[in-house]
């Protein structure tokens, strides 16, 4: 394997531009993940059922130009 500054040349002639790996982190503060994003997925879902109300309502479609 030969090397210069930035590509690494393997052997058939391959080329690795970034032959080097980034060192995993370690998270250490992982307490309160799960229950923040139930929080964040049931705020999502809540917006989507306002915006699916709001499109029947001012259009009679569930969704516009589908159903």
């Amino acid at each position: 394997m030969t090397s210069s500054s930035y590509i690494t040349t393997e052997s058939g002639n391959r080329q690795n531009a970034f032959p080097v790996e980034a060192q995993p982190e370690l998270v250490a503060n992982y307490s309160g993940y799960i229950e923040e994003a139930e929080k964040a997925n049931g705020r999502w879902a809540m917006i989507g059922f306002i915006a699916l109300l709001g499109s029947y309502i001012s259009t009679g479609q569930v969704i516009p130009g589908i159903f």
